[in-house]
């Protein structure tokens, strides 16, 4: 049905505007299901409003285009915790990891990502009583640069944005984020709530989306004879301070690299700065627990990179997940000897390796 007051198809205020201006305005008065109104009677006769954008995802444009993944899921219910999918939202603290969960990787310095999660339309149900939406909403976290499995901890991650939790067909967030991993959890408000729901994330360069479905490592044939991990340690390092000069200017392009049992994890160089705050993490399943986890600070050069620093790391279950601030040391045989410079980091292990 269509508006038939003042400025609709037939109404005579348009014979007061010209065929020219009309052109000009890109308006077309005809019976197509588009109408026009005044401002004031929109606001009279209009209480809710849906603004539809339409993202382009073309391969071929001269206009900007966006990278778009697509994913179909389920808010299901299963009496195993680790296979339970309807949470809720994080004010369920207790169940709200056991949700769907999406991975997407950002892979420029800052990106512009767009997040839709739509749910079902249930109108079809309403002639039985039934077919109101779910109020629904996500969060967004940022994780480790190499995680693989399924959060199970919030502590250890950094919440980025949270979007509103409404009973709307559908919720958007429009966020830039900077270069990293991230995870998406969609959510209803309420646990145990079931739904379908389709999620949708652009970016402007292929962000790698996918759903996180598996929570530790796989038990492989081989596993017996090459081991399997015993334990699982996260790390995070939070900066750097008092860092020797090694540039001409008296600075440095200093990075982090964190490393255990042949696996490491690199943050991006932080440019022209002796105190660089590196905001890095890294989980590691470790097959040999005795062994030490290392952090090590470099500074990036054309022709060779120099070596700034490292701090060794025991990895014990013991470690609490409390702020440390350590001395740089010198590598191998003179690792006992200190260098310029301390690193602020914070380091937790677990024998159970759903913990993270």
């Amino acid at each position: 049905m269509e508006w038939n007051g003042a400025w609709s198809d037939s109404s005579e205020e348009w014979s007061k505007v010209g065929d020219m201006e009309r052109g000009n305005l890109g308006i077309t008065v005809e019976d197509d299901g588009e109408f026009w109104m005044s401002f004031t009677d929109w606001c009279k006769f209009f209480t809710e409003a849906d603004v539809c954008r339409l993202i382009n995802t073309s391969v071929i444009s001269v206009h900007k285009t966006w990278h778009e993944v697509v994913h179909f899921g389920s808010w299901t219910k299963n009496a195993e915790p680790l296979l339970n999918r309807c949470g809720g939202c994080a004010n369920h603290k207790q169940t709200f990891l056991q949700n769907p969960q999406y991975m997407f990787d950002v892979t420029k310095e800052v990106d512009e990502v767009l997040i839709s999660l739509q749910q079902k339309d249930l109108k079809i149900h309403r002639k039985v009583g039934q077919g109101e939406n779910l109020s629904i909403g996500f969060g967004v976290f940022q994780v480790e640069l190499n995680r693989k499995y399924r959060m199970h901890d919030i502590v250890t991650q950094k919440c980025v944005a949270t979007s509103t939790y409404i009973n709307a067909r559908a919720v958007f967030m429009r966020r830039e984020l900077p270069l990293g991993r991230y995870v998406i959890i969609p959510t209803t408000f309420k646990p145990l709530t079931l739904g379908d729901y389709m999620i949708r994330v652009f970016t402007d360069v292929d962000s790698d989306c996918r759903e996180l479905t598996e929570d530790k490592p796989r038990v492989r044939c081989w596993s017996s004879f090459l081991g399997y991990p015993q334990v699982v340690s996260h790390v995070y390092v939070h900066e750097a301070k008092g860092l020797q000069n090694q540039d001409k200017t008296g600075g440095a392009d200093p990075y982090v690299i964190i490393s255990c049992e042949g696996r490491s994890v690199r943050s991006t160089i932080r440019k022209d700065t002796l105190e660089p705050e590196f905001a890095t993490s890294g989980i590691f399943y470790r097959k040999k627990p005795r062994k030490p986890i290392t952090v090590e600070v470099w500074n990036s050069n054309a022709v060779k990179d120099e070596f700034m620093g490292q701090v060794v790391l025991s990895g014990s279950t013991k470690d609490t997940f409390d702020p440390q601030t350590l001395q740089l040391r010198k590598q191998g045989r003179q690792q006992a000897d200190e260098m310029p410079g301390n690193i602020s980091l914070k380091i937790v292990t677990f024998t159970q390796l759903t913990a993270i």
